[in-house]
């Protein structure tokens, strides 16, 4: 079972929601072909009902019991050649016909501002990216003038250190032979 990794920086959500569409608020401005009112979203969503299954099934259904009723001699009211349900189909294209290019172009319209988006995202991460590689090496430079401002003290350290032992011998060496003449 895997464990969550918390980010060290926590984002609130509301942050981190603006955060994340900042490059779609640019593109807000861009009204809808259909407009935001109730009739648009209505005639949208009935474009897009047109190619479900559901609705290709039921105009089916429709389309075979009226053939049916009409060429089993039950009614006749729309006879063989079917002058009426040809016009039932050519006024049901009249209208689908527009509404779907209309719902074809309102989402062109909302993935060419997703790829924009998606294109500006793209280049704040490189430019992140490059940021970070930049303070990566400055930091490495740092680094490495550290270790050697280092290696420089420790030599300085052990010098100055056999310069004590050398300072310490050469005493204890005065004294022994200032004890001894005494």
């Amino acid at each position: 079972m895997k464990t969550a990794v918390k980010p060290s920086n926590p984002v609130p959500a509301t942050a981190a929601s603006n955060h994340y569409f900042r490059f779609h608020l640019p593109h807000l401005h861009l009204g809808s072909v259909f407009g935001d009112d109730w009739f648009s979203l209505k005639a949208e969503a009935f474009a897009r009902f047109f190619g479900t299954p559901i609705f290709l099934v039921t105009q089916t259904v429709i389309v075979a019991i009226w053939i049916g009723l009409n060429a089993f001699g039950y009614t006749k009211f729309d006879v063989y050649p079917f002058i009426l349900l040809n016009l039932a189909f050519s006024l049901q294209a009249a209208y689908a016909a527009p509404l779907i290019l209309l719902a074809q172009t309102r989402q062109a319209d909302r993935d060419k501002a997703h790829a924009d988006a998606d294109a500006q995202h793209r280049e704040a991460l490189a430019l992140a990216s490059e940021q970070r590689q930049a303070l990566a090496a400055q930091q490495t430079g740092q680094l490495l003038d550290l270790l050697q401002q280092n290696t420089q003290l420790t030599e300085l350290v052990k010098e100055l250190s056999q310069r004590i032992e050398a300072l310490t011998l050469d005493l204890q060496t005065k004294i022994g032979q200032g004890g001894t003449k005494a």
